[in-house]
């Protein structure tokens, strides 16, 4: 996963372990539903909906599916809360542990298990038993990462994946057929070399950075197949041998330019139309489908661009790829948890998520809805294509829930992973010594 999702997962295992705390110091006791059950002077439940989407984008977009639902019935009445992206959680689980959380939050999706665990979000398994069918609606691997135990906790509400995005009118002038993008990792570096560009010795322009977007464990688990983590056996497995091969293969194609010129060139970037790709400075990018077409939309000029899912390590080894997204969950001791609920499968259901996806051309968690977004008419061609590349490559999206035997255990892998990219560890030693951390970890933890 890259940085940005990284300091998501960190951010919310703080929280969690934040809230068991301040859960241990407080004295108050849950209330009874029937007590604390709170009523609008129409006799409708009130419900306090938290969220981060505070944006002149997004906010509106939510508020819009909020208003809708409170049309929709007469019984709920939704009111919308806004805390920043830093206060959120954090907030959330002292209100836990203070025994008056909100009715319903967005939660990250890679830490149900660890809030369920602790008792932070009530399990859905009784409404869940009304209808079975519901889990229909979602990806698969999106409804697994909101079990415990067999038992949902939270609902899907969107997703992510990466694709490989190119620019055509680079691959030309490189004298590559624009229509076929690299398919392999040594088609990649073969491409890349094709397309670079040089002013002297100074580099006006890069086919393509391994770490521009993405971070080096999302090659490794494009070369494994999976994550840092097995399931089933409840072990680390960090430096599996294809993982040691990927992050040699990141490290030697950084090599070819230098760690001084990469630098250089990456304090040339901006954002929006200045971004390197958009300004045509790298020919190729691996990035989530929402981030790289919503800048060519809107400053890309009319840019001619090819979009595919990530290249394989070799042929036939598979094209797997990380994704996260976010979650809508009832927190522990929420007032009326049936109200709740009725809530969120509105929200995660095909109505709701379909206006969420088009309007904020983000990839959502409901099927229907992800294909009915994908045929538009609001969506422009070249963005149908996108979004409909973006659903095809959720066969090849896996999620790495944080496992419950070590839900710290990304601090004890990235240090050495920076090691390795740094040239102060080979590759093979760095996972070695993140490996026998993470199991050291886990011992510490039983």
């Amino acid at each position: 996963m890259n940085s940005y999702k990284r300091s998501v997962t960190l951010l919310l295992i703080f929280a969690i372990f934040l809230g068991t705390f301040l859960s241990g110091c407080s004295g108050n006791k849950e209330a009874s539903k029937e007590e604390t059950n709170e009523t609008s002077s129409e006799g409708k439940i009130e419900l306090d909906f938290w969220t981060f989407w505070g944006s002149e984008t997004r906010r509106p977009i939510i508020e819009k599916i909020i208003e809708d639902f409170n049309n929709s019935q007469d019984k709920i009445h939704v009111k919308h809360t806004y805390l920043p992206w830093g206060d959120i959680w954090t907030k959330e689980l002292a209100a836990v542990a203070a025994g008056n959380p909100p009715d319903v939050i967005i939660n990250d999706i890679n830490t149900v298990r660890q809030r369920a665990e602790k008792k932070q979000n009530e399990s859905l398994g009784t409404f869940f038993e009304q209808d079975t069918s519901i889990k229909d609606q979602f990806y698969p691997e999106l409804w697994n990462a909101v079990t415990h135990e067999g038992v949902p906790y939270a609902l899907p509400f969107n997703t992510d994946t990466r694709l490989l995005f190119w620019n055509k009118e680079l691959f030309k002038e490189a004298g590559l057929d624009p229509e076929q993008p690299p398919k392999t990792w040594k088609e990649v570096k073969e491409f890349a070399k094709k397309i670079d560009q040089k002013a002297g010795k100074r580099f006006t322009r890069i086919g393509f950075l391994p770490r521009h977007k993405i971070g080096p464990d999302i090659w490794m688990l494009n070369a494994t197949g999976n994550g840092y983590w097995d399931y089933e056996a409840g072990k680390p497995v960090v430096n599996d041998e294809k993982a040691v091969d990927a992050l040699q293969w990141v490290y030697d194609l950084e090599q070819m330019y230098g760690e001084e010129v990469i630098n250089g060139f990456k304090a040339e970037f901006g954002e929006n139309q200045a971004d390197p790709f958009i300004s045509g400075k790298i020919g190729m990018v691996v990035t989530t489908p929402t981030d790289a077409y919503t800048k060519i939309r809107d400053f890309g000029n009319g840019m001619k661009f090819g979009v595919a899912p990530m290249p394989e390590m070799e042929p036939g080894n598979g094209q797997k790829v990380w994704g996260g997204g976010f979650v809508a969950e009832v927190p522990y001791g929420a007032k009326n948890p049936e109200a709740s609920w009725e809530f969120i499968k509105y929200l995660t259901g095909p109505k709701a998520q379909e206006y969420w996806a088009v309007k904020n051309f983000d990839n959502v968690a409901n099927i229907e809805a992800s294909e009915n977004a994908a045929k538009s008419s609001e969506l422009k061609e070249d963005g149908k294509m996108v979004y409909q590349t973006a659903i095809d490559n959720m066969e090849h999206t896996i999620l790495t829930p944080t496992p419950l035997e070590a839900p710290d255990y990304l601090n004890s892998i990235n240090p050495e992973l920076d090691k390795a990219l740094l040239g102060e560890k080979t590759p093979k030693d760095a996972l070695k010594d993140a490996q026998k951390a993470v199991e050291q970890l886990v011992e510490s933890t039983k």
